[in-house]
């Protein structure tokens, strides 16, 4: 993917450039995950190593903890274990068995924690093993140089 295109037509929604963070994006995957602009391209990365379902995984559990209400919690919780934890999920996550079996056990009774193990797994996963790649990826260093070279 060329990198005009990562950010091409999506200026509109950043307050900001979104390659005044590039450089800061080094210092941890919490400031890639911390702004938009990083989630894209952290996303398109992860894209590109067939492991997407990690960021969009983890994603959806931020979004699902600030859910007020009881019967959006249930929606939000059944599509978010269809889609990432059913052992069939078109999108399932690398999660222990113990961890996938206790969603299972609980899914017809959410709470706001029904993703808290899970989710914190994924980040270790991508903390761990996907943020060092990123870092020497194609698509990180290409933004670096062209955040570098304005």
């Amino acid at each position: 993917m060329a990198l005009d295109a990562l950010f091409k037509g999506r200026f509109c929604c950043f307050p900001k450039d979104p390659l005044d963070d590039v450089e800061v994006w080094s210092e941890s995957v919490d400031k890639v995950l911390g702004c938009k602009a990083g989630q894209i391209a952290f996303r398109e990365f992860l894209k590109s190593e067939y492991s997407e379902e990690n960021i969009l995984f983890w994603l959806a559990c931020e979004d699902y903890k600030k859910i007020k209400t009881v019967p959006e919690m249930i929606s939000s919780a059944n599509r978010i274990y269809s889609e990432f934890v059913h052992p069939e999920a078109p999108r399932q996550i690398n999660i222990d068995c113990t961890t996938r079996e206790n969603i299972t056990k609980n899914i017809s009774q959410p709470t706001l924690t029904s993703f808290d193990t899970a989710q914190k797994l994924v980040y270790s996963l991508m903390a761990r093993d996907c943020y060092p790649r990123f870092l020497k990826s194609d698509i990180y260093q290409g933004l670096l140089r062209k955040a570098n070279s304005r």
